[in-house]
């Protein structure tokens, strides 16, 4: 499996498998079937509600704990950040049946930023996490967090897509070492992605299927990605794109279609609301 560095020299698998959406009673059975198919990177959080189901799974498949790469994330706290942040992440790991996790991100830039994130560095500081970063953070207040901490995230989970592709943010991020994962890579299907004109034409071309051309399309980006599925035969798709590549013009075809805004937020709205007003657990 390819990988990427992080910023503390850990190495992270650069596509992996992701539970966002998926319920718990189907979660332990989709785990399964996406390691069969040889994902090594999982990522799940505590506000999917499956992270036991993810944690049988693991248990159950008998992969050397070294092999594989758990990614879980910190949903927002009440109370004393600090104190709450370090029970939540405990809760996370009861539930995972784990003793460390791979990489420990806060969810949203919600609440007492500060004070979770330096919980969060002592976790990582104890090995318990062997590296820590965000998701959902826009690029001012991932530098705002990275000159006032002293330990910089080692990666940004945010919307990336066909549509909204973050190209200004990732040159920002690898300027400061911090690594650009992708959620919602297909844009569940907005703007009729599976079928577009552009997409499917540059599939047809290279015989493959739109979610290989896009996954294949952030590979070469070097944007870690975690698609989801319930279906062995689409996990087995999704991870087979390390076999062929796009060329130069198949890549800028696709740079051509970025709108650079949000298909789940209203782009100008700092504290991320959706546009129905509610805060959206996200991937």
């Amino acid at each position: 499996m390819h990988n990427v560095t992080l910023n503390n020299g850990v190495e992270m698998p650069i596509l992996g498998f992701g539970v966002y959406q998926i319920p718990p009673d189907q979660t332990e059975q989709a785990v399964t079937d996406a390691l069969a198919a040889g994902y090594r990177l999982l990522d799940t959080a505590a506000g999917y509600g499956n992270e036991e189901a993810l944690g049988r799974a693991i248990k159950a498949s008998g992969i050397p704990r070294e092999q594989l790469f758990v990614t879980t994330k910190l949903w927002v706290q009440d109370g004393p950040a600090g104190d709450n942040t370090k029970r939540a992440f405990d809760t996370s790991l009861r539930r995972l049946g784990l003793d460390h996790v791979d990489l420990y991100l806060m969810h949203q830039p919600y609440g007492d930023v500060y004070s979770q994130w330096r919980a969060m560095q002592d976790i990582y500081r104890e090995g318990r996490a062997k590296a820590i970063g965000v998701s959902n953070f826009y690029p001012d207040r991932l530098v705002d967090l990275i000159e006032h901490n002293e330990v910089a995230p080692a990666v940004n989970q945010i919307e990336t897509h066909p549509f909204f592709q973050r190209t200004a943010e990732q040159d920002i991020m690898r300027e400061r070492g911090v690594q650009i994962e992708s959620w919602g890579p297909f844009a569940e299907g907005r703007n009729n992605l599976f079928t577009h004109p552009v997409l499917s034409g540059i599939a047809e071309e290279h015989g493959r299927s739109v979610a290989q051309v896009v996954l294949r399309w952030l590979v070469q980006r070097e944007v870690v990605v975690i698609p989801k599925s319930v279906r062995a035969d689409r996990m087995a798709e999704n991870i087979a794109v390390f076999d062929f590549g796009l060329t130069d013009e198949e890549m800028a075809r696709i740079a051509a279609l970025d709108t650079g805004a949000s298909l789940f937020f209203d782009h100008r709205d700092p504290t991320m609301t959706s546009r129905l007003g509610k805060v959206r657990v996200t991937d």
